[in-house]
């Protein structure tokens, strides 16, 4: 697959709240970064409206998305830097939001969006995901986190409840009871506990991150685009579309060229 990122730049021109990062030697991917350090990458109604911008685009171009974070001086040390996935909801905006807003699901709209994308999503995350961070990061298809990642949903503790994925996606990712618990008691994971709850894929040190999300990328980009997609899109339907949904992607898939250029080049492997 590859992409042509003339049109990308354009859209990404004048981003403020997200730096985009592409190439033509990787042309299946791109990596979105959230860079608001100065409030630890809340996601406001700008970051929003860039996602979308995004989301857009990759409709229209299927590529893998790898999201991710910016670094911030550490508050303890300020000479040293900590990374910062997204801190939630900007709580200023939040703060001011009624009922009717409420109702539009700014966050939940945007991250439905994210998780139906073509093809799929890495969260590459370093430091906090919180609320609305960690909802985004739920969203993903695949989450690879360093050492220093804390997830946690506080929002009953600020007076309102989990309203952008959490609720559901948690349960399936690691059943009712754990749900529950993160959900009512605020309950902030460390890395190894999100790994041993599988709720991300594997964890590393900071400065191999993105090597890893791109590591992982290479693998998926090494397979047929269209195939992934197909895979993506029946993975994700409910139960009841099964096996009827199976089907009829792999009837599309053994009308593709590339089903019979890769099956013979693996019978000619095989042959050597």
């Amino acid at each position: 697959m590859s992409s042509d990122f003339t049109s990308l730049t354009s859209v990404a021109a004048d981003f403020e709240a997200l730096d985009l990062h592409f190439d033509q030697d990787q042309p299946d991917r791109i990596v979105a970064a959230m860079n608001r350090p100065e409030v630890l990458n809340a996601i406001d109604q700008t970051m929003v409206d860039e996602f979308h911008a995004v989301c857009q685009w990759l409709e229209v171009n299927p590529s893998t998305l790898i999201l991710t974070g910016t670094t911030t001086p550490h508050p303890k040390d300020p000479s040293r830097e900590r990374g910062i996935f997204a801190s939630g909801a900007d709580i200023a905006q939040l703060r001011e939001r009624r009922r009717a807003d409420a109702l539009r699901g700014v966050n939940s709209q945007l991250f439905s969006r994210i998780k139906d994308l073509p093809m799929p999503v890495i969260a590459a995350i370093d430091g906090f995901a919180l609320g609305g961070g960690a909802e985004l990061a739920w969203a993903a298809d695949f989450r690879v986190a360093t050492t220093k990642v804390r997830f946690g949903q506080p929002e009953t503790g600020l007076g309102i409840s989990p309203a952008a994925g959490a609720m559901w996606r948690l349960k399936e990712l690691v059943g009712e009871a754990v749900a529950l618990e993160l959900l009512l008691t605020g309950r902030i994971l460390n890395a190894e506990e999100a790994l041993e709850l599988r709720l991300v894929n594997s964890i590393h040190e900071p400065a191999d991150l993105m090597d890893a999300a791109h590591a992982l990328a290479d693998k998926i980009g090494a397979q047929d685009p269209l195939a992934v997609q197909v895979t993506k899109r029946v993975f994700h339907m409910p139960p009841e579309a099964h096996p009827w949904a199976d089907e009829l992607g792999q009837a599309i898939l053994f009308e593709s060229d590339a089903k019979f250029d890769r099956m013979q080049a693996f019978l000619d492997r095989r042959k050597n």
